[in-house]
């Protein structure tokens, strides 16, 4: 996942901020992570540079 798509993203439940934290990168592209949101108090894991952005109650 490149860096400049951390400027569009939102929360889906609240449509709030998203932070990036526990980032690894490979070849400067964010390759795994955390996209959490403070209001929501929850947060979305990055795999293999695709994140997961399912609502908490849509995930299985």
């Amino acid at each position: 996942m490149k860096d400049s798509l951390l400027e569009i993203l939102v929360c889906p439940v609240c449509h709030g901020p998203l932070e990036l934290r526990d980032v690894e990168r490979i070849d400067k592209e964010i390759n795994a992570g955390l996209l959490f949101c403070a209001r929501c108090n929850y947060g979305y894991k990055i795999v293999e540079g695709i994140p997961n952005l399912l609502p908490p109650e849509n995930k299985s």
